[in-house]
């Protein structure tokens, strides 16, 4: 390891003496961004489980196979985001059989 300074900025540079190693890297922005895909969708999922599900589930479906097919740390919550995202067209679908029209309250 190696280490010079700079007297006339009072900067030092690091390098290392073994060759073909490298400084601890940064993760990945893409990593990041499907990280942060797998937990909108779970966010997404579960909140469309209650309002605007028709909109909500196919977005929440969307951001999970993304964060799959971009591979996500996050796999279990990309999982659990499209599983919710089917599960809100699976709720719209049931009310929409039942009263015959795309919108839906609890309070009948």
């Amino acid at each position: 390891m190696n280490i010079t300074a700079d007297t006339t900025t009072g900067t030092s540079t690091h390098t290392d003496a073994v060759a073909g190693t490298a400084p601890a890297e940064q993760p990945r922005a893409g990593a990041r961004d499907a990280d942060g895909m797998a937990v909108a969708s779970f966010v997404l999922g579960l909140l469309g489980l209650l309002v605007l599900n028709l909109f909500l589930g196919p977005i929440a479906i969307v951001l999970a196979g993304l964060a799959l097919m971009r591979g996500t740390g996050r796999r279990g919550r990309a999982l659990l985001g499209l599983g919710l995202g089917i599960a809100d067209l699976a709720v719209l679908a049931a009310f929409v059989a039942t009263d015959h029209t795309l919108s839906w309250s609890l309070t009948g």
